[in-house]
This record gives C-alpha cells, structure tokens and sequence, in this order.
C-alpha cells in the first residue's frame, strides 16, 4: 500500500475516523446481496469510502426497465450479467480495492458458502425469500445484517446484531405477498445510502446503529422516522440466541 496515495485518498474521512478507522475500512469484508436498484449506490459509496473488499452476488441481466434507477448500470450494458457490469465500473472506481462478483442465484444450497467470512452482510434484494436465507445465515455465522427495502417513495432499514437486537424473521413474521412494485430512482437511492452509513458506522465503530429500530422514510411527505422493534424469543431464526 502506497502510504501517501492512502492518506491523500481518505483525508477527509481520516478526519472523521482517524488513520485506525480508515485501515479497519480498507481490512473490511462486506457481502453485497444483489447488484441492482439497492446494490447500486451501496457498492458506489463502499467502494468510494475504501471497503478493502466486497463480495457481489448476482444473477440477472440488465434491462432497459432497470436504468431508472440501478445507476452502476448503463444502456451499454443492456444483456450484460449485473455482477460483470457492476465490477467493472466499481474497479475504475477505486483501483486500491478488490471486487469479488458472483454470477449465482442466491439459494439454501449455496448461501453459507457465497457469504463466506464476510464482515457484514448487506440485503439489496427485492424479495423476502432470499431476505430470510441471509438473515438466518447471518444469524448462524454470527455476522450483523444490514436490511433495506423499497417500493415507490417509501422505503426502510434496520441493523441486525445477532444474538442482540431483532432480527427480520422478528419484525416481519411473516412476508408480504410477491408482487412487481413501482420503483422511482431516488427511493433506493436514499435506503441504499442509509444501509452504507450503517456499514461504515458498524466498521469504524462510529455513531450509533439502527439496531433494534425500524427506519421508514416515505419520500411523498417527506419524512424520516424509527420505531423502536423488539426480539421475539419465540423467533425461529434468532430466538435460540442468547
């Protein structure tokens, strides 16, 4: 590592964390479910702030319907796989991080392995099937859980800490029904970039998390609010945690 460039590159976060904040960024490891609407301004800003590394997994292509709002993604990249086109442009990026892109769909069989040693887990998704997967699995491996959802101007996010505050399977027993949501560009914009605050803020040990809060943001008032969500013990996923 060139000391300089790293000093030069992160004055203004160094500002904020110190040197020992911005080394835990560049020594963190964070697994990014989903490269599209939420995925896209999370790995933007990861990327951006120094995440030393970030394991991307995604199997869809992109379409014209996505570049309303999956800014990594440009109509030159129209039938490409998300996880090639967003490694490419998170790369140019910053050159001083590494990008591991998975082109999986993430399923029971193989969501222990794609999250690996990860650091945290990020949920950029957008269906609580493979929601519950990670969050049991982040339960399991021990590892905090950045939730984040949208649909039109509304949007929230939580933290998950496991074995500590509620986890997704708690605050929402059960999940809404499949359905193909209306989505404006801002809105998981704004959910993205809450859900990369909290990384930075969990990695640094900076502020404090929304462990144990639901965030709503509804973009039409617009307002900003949490509500304060308790473990359930009887949960299926996390109850047996102590």
């Amino acid at each position: 590592m060139n000391v300089e460039r790293f000093l030069d590159r992160y004055d203004r976060q160094i500002r904020l964390f110190g040197v020992e904040g911005q080394e835990k960024i560049a020594g963190s490891k964070v697994f990014i479910a989903g490269a599209g609407g939420l995925g896209s301004p999370i790995s933007v800003y990861l990327a951006a702030a120094g995440v030393g590394e970030m394991v991307i997994v995604d199997d869809d292509e992109v379409e014209l319907s996505n570049l309303n709002r999956q800014i990594l993604h440009w109509e030159r990249d129209i039938g490409r796989k998300k996880a090639v086109s967003a490694r490419e442009k998170l790369c140019e990026m910053n050159s001083d991080i590494v990008v591991e892109t998975t082109v999986e769909t993430i399923c029971e069989e193989n969501v222990s392995r794609l999250v690996g040693d990860a650091d945290l887990v990020i949920d950029a998704m957008d269906n609580f099937t493979v929601r519950y997967l990670l969050n049991e699995t982040a339960i399991r491996k021990r590892i905090p859980f950045i939730h984040g959802a949208i649909s039109g101007f509304y949007g929230q996010a939580t933290t998950v800490i496991p074995g500590e505050s509620a986890c997704l399977r708690c605050i929402f027993p059960q999940a809404p029904p499949p359905a193909k949501f209306p989505v404006v560009g801002v809105t998981p914009g704004i959910i993205g970039l809450i859900q990369a605050t909290e990384a930075i803020k969990y990695i640094t040990g900076t502020g404090e998390l929304l462990a144990g809060r639901l965030l709503l943001w509804d973009g039409l008032a617009p307002t900003l609010e949490t509500m304060e969500v308790a473990r359930d013990p009887r949960c299926r996923d996390c109850g047996g945690l102590g």
